[in-house]
């Protein structure tokens, strides 16, 4: 027990270290991959200690925290979801307006941190193939987990700024000067990662937990990427596989219990756990749920969207009033406290997007009538008419519009999925040019940070900056 006890302690102090020294993916000391690789994974209890330190920073990782400087944030603002409630932020306001300048630093955090998480799992990796004291089974596990933690990093780097630098090693000297890579080499690094994923993780979680990646998480995120590729049968596929998984996930009829901890509509949550200190609430509860210093708020155009009966509008807004500030806030996440009992995960994958997916694929394949049922499975539990009764002849233009507008009532404040919805579909100048006036085309893309264009002179930028 001593020995497994100081195996552990090791492993979290390299794990700081290893955190603490990394800015960015550029200034990796070698020292820490030598340890990660040569000395932690000489058992199983350090690899999977490891792999847990990777599921902990993605809560801590900016991009992934659901913080501020979150994918969750700075999408939505860029969307037509949220806006800050003071003009004063120039980050915040230049994600609003759509101008956002390559010195920002809310963009070179989330840049960074994303590139840090990859280093992790490129390490880890690494370390797998040298080790010789673990189990074949326990190293695809890891193997799996660990490439699925890497392709979904890359799909959100990919989504937000296109083409960037594909980092497999941990080789620091070729890593500092990578170009960009094609769209097209990413998303098959992205396949492939998940396909072997697909082969090596577990059906199932070991614990009640669903802070794990699990096949179906897999299967979920597939679908996710199928759907961005415009591959509807395979998008359809995965989807289904996990939607028939009725044992393990449920549409929750009770939208205050969504987005508790270990819920059943969750397919893959991060934890609080990761932050390692009292507050044991998620950062999006802190960042959201409406206060006297709050620093972001629901779009008034946005909220105006909802049907007066939508349940969504009533469990999932909240409204803050206090003197002369009076906004509309997301309060998916209602817990802020730091009392050590933790309510809530912040949610990564969720049943209702499989549904939305399999229903926007269906109506894609001109299977009008599964889509149909399939977009009623959400409007069921918002409260709302069912399309069978109120407009069974629905055309196929028409219910892909009203596919997209479900996804973003459904899915508003979650990881910028109206952003990227808006450009995979081709619509974002439609819904943004009516309310930012400096809209381009090219806004589409968020710069390269012009921090990491210094460092590295084989990196270029988008076009517009």
């Amino acid at each position: 027990m001593k020995s497994t006890t100081k195996k552990i302690l090791f492993m979290n102090l390299i794990l700081f270290i290893f955190i603490s020294s990394c800015e960015d993916f550029l200034e990796v000391p070698i020292p820490t991959h030598k340890i990660m690789s040569e000395t932690v994974f000489n058992d199983e209890t350090t690899a999977i200690s490891a792999m847990t330190g990777i599921y902990h920073e993605l809560f801590n990782a900016t991009f992934s925290s659901g913080g501020i400087n979150s994918v969750t944030a700075l999408a939505g603002l860029s969307a037509d979801i949220l806006e800050p409630i003071s003009t004063n932020n120039y980050q915040l306001t230049e994600f609003k307006e759509n101008e956002i300048s390559p010195s920002n630093s809310a963009n070179l955090k989330l840049w960074a941190s994303a590139y840090k998480i990859i280093y992790m799992v490129n390490s880890l990796l690494e370390g797998l193939e040298n080790s010789q004291n673990i189990s074949q089974e326990t190293i695809d596990r890891l193997q799996g987990e660990a490439k699925f933690v890497r392709a979904f990093t890359y799909l959100q780097l990919l989504a937000l700024y296109g083409e960037v630098p594909l980092i497999t090693t941990t080789d620091y000297r070729n890593n500092a000067l990578s170009a960009r890579n094609s769209i097209a080499s990413i998303e098959m690094q992205i396949l492939t990662d998940l396909n072997d994923a697909l082969i090596k993780v577990n059906t199932s979680s070991d614990e009640i937990e669903r802070t794990r990646i699990t096949k179906f998480a897999v299967m979920a995120l597939l679908a996710r990427v199928y759907c961005y590729q415009d591959n509807w049968e395979k998008a359809a596929e995965l989807s289904s596989l996990v939607i028939a998984e009725t044992g393990t996930f449920e549409i929750l009829q009770n939208l205050d219990l969504v987005f508790l901890a270990n819920s059943r509509e969750a397919i893959w949550q991060i934890s609080p756990k990761g932050r390692g200190n009292i507050l044991t609430y998620p950062n999006e509860g802190q960042l959201f749920v409406g206060t006297s210093t709050s620093s972001i708020k629901l779009s008034d155009r946005f909220v105006s969207t909802f049907e007066p009966n939508d349940s969504r509008m009533h469990h999932w807004i909240g409204f803050y009033s206090s003197g002369t500030r009076t906004f509309n806030f997301p309060y998916k996440y209602k817990d802020r406290s730091s009392n050590n009992n933790i309510t809530e995960y912040s949610m990564v994958l969720r049943l209702a997007e499989q549904y939305l997916i399999r229903a926007e694929a269906r109506a894609m394949l001109g299977n009008l009538s599964d889509a149909i049922a399939d977009i009623d499975k959400i409007r069921l539990r918002a409260g709302l008419e069912l399309i069978v009764n109120i407009n069974p002849e629905i055309g196929k233009e028409a219910l892909l519009e009203l596919i997209l507008e479900e996804r973003k009532n459904e899915l508003f404040s979650e990881w910028g999925h109206r952003w990227l919805d808006l450009k995979r579909t081709g619509t974002a100048a439609k819904a943004l040019e009516p309310i930012k006036p400096l809209w381009e085309e090219s806004d589409l893309l968020f710069p390269i940070p012009e921090e990491e264009r210094i460092k590295n002179p084989n990196l270029g930028q988008n076009t517009g900056y």
